[in-house]
């Protein structure tokens, strides 16, 4: 993946900017579907470890080959 990506933990309003999503919920869905990255809960809040991010989108992109 060449999108540069922070070394903190990711919030879903993170992705929906990085990966240009049309919202925070599509990220929610995603979590209710289990087909996004995996991420955790930190007490009410979702975070995602960028290495996770890197690897789901690689996934991705191994799969569309």
């Amino acid at each position: 993946m060449s999108l540069p990506l922070p070394d903190q933990f990711l919030t879903p309003e993170d992705l929906v900017t990085l990966l240009r999503l049309p919202s925070v919920e599509t990220v929610y869905q995603w979590r209710r579907k289990r087909i996004g990255p995996r991420g955790f809960r930190v007490g009410r809040y979702v975070r995602f470890d960028p290495e996770d991010v890197r690897a789901w989108v690689a996934s991705l992109m191994e799969g569309a080959a």
